[in-house]
């Protein structure tokens, strides 16, 4: 459910990887807060997510490019920073490696 993951009000630095199979996907410093309820970043690590049209046709969902598990939406345009770009995760499809400990 929103605003109850993990991840959502979440601030370490770090890096986010996928929890299925551990591959790297997203740094804290790409993280920011869309107030949507779910961790939100505006930048992937290059080459770890791959996205497809959702079944609805509605929105674009985004799947780790390694293991294709599923991490959540893109949005395009809504202006939250200059990289107009919302990736909007569930915290449950990833776990969180703090910088000291890579």
């Amino acid at each position: 459910m929103p605003f109850t993951g993990k991840y959502f009000a979440f601030w370490e630095k770090g890096t986010y990887v996928c929890k299925r199979c551990g591959a790297k996907l997203y740094r804290s410093e790409n993280k920011f807060e869309a107030n949507c309820g779910w961790p939100s970043f505006d930048e992937e690590i290059p080459g770890a997510v791959k996205r497809t049209s959702d079944p609805d046709g509605m929105r674009t969902q985004i799947e780790c490019t390694n293991c294709g598990a599923h991490l959540g939406h893109v949005f395009i345009g809504e202006h939250f920073t200059e990289k107009n770009t919302r990736h909007c995760i569930n915290s449950i499809s990833m776990e969180f490696i703090p910088d000291e400990k890579e």
